[in-house]
């Protein structure tokens, strides 16, 4: 689960980490990426497509996603597990007992009764899972409403944080933001168990505590790909939520950037154009019309569409008014500019890349710093 804004068990951050630095614990290892906000040379990709809004001013990072796959799973679930148990699992009856020699009147009688054995516990079962989809999604989009995801001014060349039930906003400088990334594994009885996150935060001198936000990620290079997609905002190298996101054949030019009917419609025309042209046969189409009947076929895209239409409008009506008044944009001759610091060790990093391609991104940034009159190289926190 997401984390957001809670207090670091140990006051890290407080040791001015910088961008390159170790800090081992019993269970894994965080590896700082900023401050200084350097270039990582991973691709600036969003591809969990967290990064809700994105426009000439701000980023807002963590608004969250409405996709159609999930509403797949909360409707075309339960219908699937009924069918299995009212047809699917009477005709295996049935066939089982021809198999033994039964006769189809044997056969006719162990469907039906099958068939009648399972119907209550299918209607049980999928009301049952129904509910608990539908109460898990509504639970967790009604805690996202009380949090308010933090927003990175480009203009401003600050970022903008909300504590978890609070109402102030803490305003931290671009270059001083710490940046990592978190590898941890555990042993479970189901084997080795590794988890990946990126973390951005900031230290509060005033209540001496780490405020910090981690997000989960399938794996490290995802998690570096996110903070590229968020780096390369905030120094201009990006304007749209097309430039971060992964390229989509379901999307069009002129489409949404979100999921919904027309990526649904794109998706059949997309289909029957593959089948044209031989890529895929007749089992392809009707599997494809099989699984979307069965996740009742345009709803899921519909409420999907809907959804992150009010996601969309819903961080503009819960922040604070002094972080609404913080996102308003600047006249260009305010905008402010990147630090020389930055822009010495931003190129001694590509200096460094340059020579050697293969090194670990952590050995780059300490020898940008060495290269740069920092004399504190790679170290642990």
């Amino acid at each position: 689960m997401t984390k957001r804004n809670n207090p670091a068990p140990r006051e890290y951050l407080k040791h001015n980490p910088k961008a390159g630095d170790k800090q081992p614990f019993p269970s894994g290892v965080i590896t700082y990426l900023a401050p200084l906000p350097l270039p990582t040379r991973h691709p600036a990709t969003d591809y969990q497509q967290i990064v809700g809004v994105l426009n000439d001013t701000y980023l807002v990072y963590g608004s969250g996603r409405a996709t159609v796959s999930s509403w797949q799973v909360i409707l075309g679930g339960p219908l699937t597990i009924f069918v299995l148990f009212v047809l699917i699992l009477p005709l295996v009856a049935a066939g089982g007992a021809l198999l033994v020699g039964g006769t189809w009147f044997d056969a006719k009688d162990f469907f039906y009764n099958t068939h009648l054995e399972a119907f209550n516990v299918a209607t049980l079962g999928s009301i049952l899972i129904s509910l608990i989809t539908l109460c898990t999604w509504y639970f967790s989009r009604t805690k996202e409403r009380d949090l308010i995801a933090p927003r990175f001014n480009r203009q401003r060349r600050e970022v903008c944080f909300v504590p978890e039930g609070g109402s102030k906003a803490y305003t931290v400088p671009w270059e001083s933001l710490s940046v990592w990334t978190t590898e941890a594994q555990g042993v479970t009885q189901y084997g080795v168990q590794r988890q990946y996150a990126l973390g951005i935060g900031f230290h509060d001198t005033a209540s001496g505590r780490d405020c910090i936000l981690e997000y989960p990620y399938p794996a490290i290079p995802l998690a570096i790909s996110a903070w590229e997609a968020l780096r390369a905002y905030m120094e201009y190298e990006v304007h749209s939520l097309e430039d971060i996101h992964v390229e989509d054949e379901l999307h069009e030019p002129g489409d949404p950037p979100y999921e919904g009917l027309h990526t649904f419609r794109n998706a059949r025309r997309r289909l029957h154009r593959r089948y044209r042209d031989g890529e895929v046969g007749l089992w392809m189409i009707f599997g494809w019309y099989l699984y979307h009947v069965m996740t009742l076929w345009t709803l899921p895209a519909f409420i999907a569409q809907r959804e992150a239409l009010w996601l969309q409008r819903r961080p503009q009506t819960s922040v604070p008014k002094k972080m609404a008044q913080w996102s308003e944009p600047l006249p260009e001759d305010q905008w402010a500019k990147p630090s020389e610091l930055l822009k010495r060790q931003s190129a001694a990093v590509k200096r460094v890349w340059a020579k050697k391609k293969q090194a670990p991104l952590a050995a780059v940034f300490a020898e940008a710093r060495s290269l740069t009159g920092d004399k504190e190289l790679q170290r642990e926190v």
